[in-house]
């Protein structure tokens, strides 16, 4: 985390959270340190994947006042949701389609559509996935999400939009909020503002779109037969510890309960704990494996990266 927060300081274009997790892909690929990363360090980075990932989704509702959203218009919130909706089904639809094995359509769904990383490992987390199985998922959306810092201010002036427009589309379109702030500062603060609350709209999305597939996911088991007390315990729970924090945590900003002071402090423990989060899971990454077993999962995250910034540029002319 150090080394990450060092990077970023040294070269601000590039996110905090992104390069922990590309430091993490690398730690577990080097000769000397991967035999530790697979060895005597694993309990550790799954405690940080695991537990540390939810407490930093709890703090990452901190951000959103529902006041803000409100001030956009019931017109551009509704495009919004609507762009997430479109993302989510087509990318679940994609997945499937190729093949994609266990969770990962769902997964991929989850992290192209609402807010990467933080999603992936929130949905993971509410329905018992194997951290493990959140790997592939989290390696794409992070490779995305960084390609567009240089990929969508390339493509402002072809496409003819002003800054406010570009701002609307790299907050509608572009995964983690890290990687949304590196691409919209690039056309100046009112691109940046902009992008930030179409990009916070999106993560509102989160708790929804995650306690209905805990309830899809319940369902499904009873199907299969949990019936028993012993398999219900195994069920995932209906509304997930973490993202009734996230709720409550939504709830305190828009009140303005907290000082400002509480909420800066908040914002850096929720960069600390995500960015642990993300070291640990990318330390689950092999290169190797990923190689071998990826290139489905890569052609399904290519064709959800030009859904979304596809629909979301017609979302944008019509905000």
């Amino acid at each position: 985390m150090a080394a990450a927060w060092l990077l970023h300081l040294a070269v601000p274009m590039l996110p905090f959270l992104t390069i922990a997790v590309m430091l993490g892909i690398l730690s577990a690929n080097l000769p000397k340190v991967g035999t530790s990363v697979e060895g005597v360090l694993q309990p550790g980075l799954t405690l940080a994947g695991r537990r540390f990932m939810r407490m930093g989704i709890v703090l990452l509702g901190l951000k959103l006042s529902l006041v803000d959203v409100v001030a956009l218009g019931w017109r551009t919130v509704g495009i919004v949701v609507c762009i997430v909706l479109l993302t989510f089904v087509g990318t679940l639809l994609l997945g499937k389609a190729l093949g994609l094995p266990g969770r990962q359509p769902l997964l991929l769904a989850t992290g192209f559509s609402i807010c990467g990383a933080s999603a992936i490992g929130a949905m993971g987390g509410a329905t018992k996935t194997d951290h493990r199985d959140t790997v592939v998922p989290i390696a794409l959306v992070t490779l995305c999400g960084t390609l567009a810092i240089g990929v969508l201010p390339a493509l402002m002036g072809m496409l003819g939009l002003d800054d406010v427009e570009f701002g609307h589309w790299v907050g509608a379109s572009v995964h983690d909020v890290g990687q949304v702030v590196a691409t919209a500062q690039t056309a100046g603060t009112a691109a940046l503002a902009g992008a930030l609350i179409i990009k916070l709209t999106r993560v509102l999305m989160l708790a929804p779109m995650v306690m209905g597939a805990s309830f899809v996911e319940r369902r499904r088991s009873r199907r299969a037969g949990a019936s028993s007390e012993q398999s219900d315990a195994k069920l995932p729970p209906l509304v997930p510890l973490f993202v009734a924090g996230f709720v409550a945590a939504i709830i305190l900003r828009t009140f303005g309960i907290l000082p400002p002071e509480a909420l800066q402090i908040a914002g850096v423990v929720q960069d600390v704990l995500l960015a642990a989060a993300l070291y640990g899971l990318g330390a689950s990454v092999q290169i190797h494996s990923l190689l071998k077993t990826g290139g489905r999962a890569v052609l399904a995250a290519m064709l959800s990266w030009a859904l979304i910034a596809t629909a979301a540029y017609l979302g944008v002319q019509l905000i």
